[in-house]
């Protein structure tokens, strides 16, 4: 789920610390250290809000109890938010090394193209929420960008008049998340198969195994996406290891590679990768059989190809969502939309495999190839 780090308040240029010049509208960013599996994603989404010229960033990471910007903290948050008239915030993981460079670098080229000043409050794991939403409030927050699970435990402790827009998870139950418009790291269906067809015009039908508790959403939207392009969605449920080995079993001993293909969506407990995505990729490979992913790291070891987010533009959709709410003043019940602004990774040793032949208007559409020379 591109590379982040957080900064300490002595790696903070000089100049951050200064007001700068005024923005339509100010966002505060809040972060925790416990999604550091994820701070890739978030980092660059974060990176696509900035771009946004009607916006100003402002980044608040969160430690352990307190926001850590440095003795004192309470006068670091001062100085993020001085003289500004705030009305969004984002509230993303915090990570340590060996991003942290990394992330010095991207924000310097955040600031050139955003043509302003952008400071960075890391915040961790055990964040003060009721410290955060006295920060908020003081500066008039409308709306918060929560990303990540822990971004989203905080943005839904807080009052009931603060709009949430959730991004950098797969899915968000709305008893975690009140009212708000998740935009998932799931890629849309209809892209997917779209994209299937495109490598594979032969295939009709498409396998899956599922956990109902994180993805039955997904599944709806597939099975609508898989019936407008005349292709057959088989989905299989499975709570547990167990039952998902055994689907995949049935489903790698009966398939039919010149007209099947096997879908891993991001699921935990039915794409469990120290065991069963190694016996699937195996049994595929012997079989010639079609294996797509919703998980760029899958094409390394063998899936023919994956979606995986367009960050920037994804984080340019958040910020658009949070103004659209500034501009309404309200917001819809919980609503789930899947990924649309995706890039493209394929497996060249898979697909030469399968005896497919790139044309060179599909090699041009690739944005990650595997192997890396």
């Amino acid at each position: 789920m591109a590379a982040a780090a957080c900064l300490a308040t002595s790696a903070v240029p000089a100049a951050v610390l200064t007001d700068p010049a005024p923005a339509s509208h100010s966002i505060a960013i809040i972060y925790s250290e416990a999604d550091r599996a994820a701070i890739r994603e978030f980092d660059t989404i974060i990176a696509g809000i900035e771009a946004n010229p009607d916006i100003s960033v402002h980044r608040i990471p969160v430690t352990t109890g307190q926001i850590a910007v440095g003795p004192p903290p309470a006068q670091g948050i001062k100085v993020a938010f001085n003289s500004r008239s705030g009305s969004i915030a984002v509230i993303y993981p915090d990570i340590g090394e060996p991003y942290r460079s990394v992330f010095a670098q991207i924000i310097e080229g955040i600031e050139d193209k955003a043509k302003t000043r952008v400071a960075s409050f890391p915040v961790g794991a055990d964040v003060d929420s009721e410290r955060v939403a006295g920060e908020l409030r003081k500066q008039n927050i409308k709306v918060v960008i929560a990303l990540g699970r822990h971004g989203i435990k905080v943005a839904s402790g807080l009052n009931r008049d603060i709009g949430v827009v959730a991004g950098g998870v797969i899915w968000a139950p709305e008893a975690a998340t009140r009212a708000v418009s998740v935009i998932s790291l799931a890629p849309d269906p209809t892209l997917m198969f779209t994209r299937l067809k495109g490598f594979m015009p032969t295939i009709r039908r498409v396998f899956m195994v599922y956990d109902p508790k994180h993805n039955a959403w997904l599944v709806r939207l597939a099975k609508e996406a898989a019936q407008a392009l005349d292709l057959e969605l088989v989905t299989y449920q499975a709570s547990d290891l167990r039952a998902a080995v055994r689907r995949y079993q049935e489903i790698l001993a009966t398939a039919n590679p010149k007209q099947d293909a096997l879908w891993l969506p991001q699921d935990s407990t039915t794409v469990e990768e120290s065991s069963v995505l190694p016996l699937v990729l195996e049994k595929a490979w012997d079989r010639s059989l079609v294996v797509f992913s919703s998980n760029v790291t899958h094409v390394s070891r063998g899936v023919l190809f994956a979606l995986y987010p367009d960050n920037l533009e994804l984080g340019r959709n958040l910020a658009n969502s949070a103004l659209d709410f500034l501009g309404a003043g309200t917001q819809d019940a919980h609503i789930v939309t899947p990924l649309r602004t995706v890039l493209l990774a394929v497996n060249l040793r898979t697909a030469g495999h399968l005896g497919l032949k790139l044309s060179n208007e599909q090699q041009r559409r690739v944005d990650l190839a595997f192997p890396q020379r």
